[in-house]
C-alpha cells in the first residue's frame, strides 16, 4: 500500500514538473507575429497591451498614412492563461502593486524579470527586421517598448509610448545619454482609469528636461487610442521618415 502510494506521488510530481517545463518553454519560445503592408524598410513594430492580442492592431491600419513600404509588424506576446487564452508581455499584477492609499499600480521602483525577458524575447525578434524600425506599443506594450529603449543597445528610428507608465524609472534614467537624439512620440489620456496619466505628464517632463526629443499628446480620454492619437503617431512617424517619401494611404 505504500509503495503504491509512493509511486503515485512521484507520478503526480513528474506530471507537475512536465506541465511546468512545457509552460516554461511557451513563455519563452520565440515570438510570432501578424505581418502586413510592404516588404520594408522601413519598419513599424507595436506591441499590444496585457490581455490582447496582435490582432487587435489591424483595426488602425485604414487610418495609418506610412511610407509606401513600409513593413507593419505586430508581435504575439505568450499565453498568459492556457484556458482563457489571454496573451502578455509578462505576469502583470497591477492589485498587487497599488502603494497603500492610492490607486494605481505603481511600477516605478521595481523592475520585474518578466519584462526583462519580454525585452530579450522582442529583441530576438527584431534582429530579422529591417532598419530603420519605429518600435512602440500600447499599455504594456508600451512598457515593454520602454523597457528595449532604456536598457539595451537596440537600434532604434524611433519610440511610441501609447497609455503606458513607468518600469524601474531610476534604471531608465541610467540610459537616457544614449538615447538623446531618439524622437519619442508619447500619448496618454486624460481620464485614463487603468494606468495613471501624471506618472507619464511627469516622466515626459523629465525626458524634454534632459534634452531628449519627445512629442507629447494628452488626450480628453480613457485608457485607448483615439483618432486624435493615430493622427498624431502618422505626423510622427512622417518626421522620423522623411517628408518627401512617398506617403500610402491604407
Amino acid at each position: 500500500m505504500k509503495r503504491t502510494f509512493l509511486a503515485a506521488l512521484v507520478a503526480v510530481f513528474g506530471a507537475a514538473i512536465v506541465v511546468a517545463l512545457v509552460w516554461l518553454r511557451m513563455l519563452t519560445a520565440p515570438l510570432t507575429a501578424v505581418v502586413h503592408g510592404g516588404s520594408g524598410p522601413p519598419s513599424l513594430v507595436l506591441l499590444h497591451g496585457y490581455g490582447s492580442r496582435a490582432e487587435d492592431w489591424l483595426q488602425f491600419e485604414p487610418k495609418l498614412l506610412l511610407p509606401g513600404n513600409t513593413q507593419l509588424i505586430y508581435p504575439q506576446a505568450p499565453l498568459r492563461g492556457p484556458v482563457s487564452g489571454r496573451r502578455g508581455w509578462w505576469w502583470l499584477n497591477l492589485n498587487g502593486h497599488v502603494p497603500a492609499g492610492e490607486v494605481f499600480a505603481d511600477y516605478s521602483k521595481i523592475h520585474p524579470g518578466g519584462i526583462q525577458v519580454a525585452s530579450r524575447l522582442v529583441r530576438n525578434y527584431l534582429k530579422d527586421v529591417k532598419e530603420p524600425i519605429i518600435l512602440g506599443g500600447f499599455s504594456q506594450g508600451a512598457m515593454t517598448s520602454a523597457e528595449i529603449a532604456f536598457h539595451s543597445n537596440q537600434e532604434l528610428a524611433g519610440l511610441i509610448l501609447l497609455s503606458g507608465t513607468t518600469v524601474d524609472e531610476e534604471g531608465w534614467a541610467e540610459h537616457f545619454a544614449g538615447r538623446r537624439h531618439l524622437p519619442i512620440f508619447i500619448a496618454h489620456g486624460r481620464k485614463d482609469s487603468v494606468l495613471p496619466f501624471e506618472r507619464m505628464e511627469r516622466f515626459q517632463a523629465r525626458l524634454k528636461a534632459f534634452g531628449m526629443n519627445v512629442t507629447w499628446l494628452p488626450f480628453d480620454g480613457d485608457h485607448g487610442i483615439p483618432d486624435e492619437v493615430v493622427a498624431g503617431i502618422n505626423a510622427f512617424i512622417r518626421d522620423v521618415f522623411q517628408r518627401d517619401t512617398p506617403i500610402l494611404q491604407r
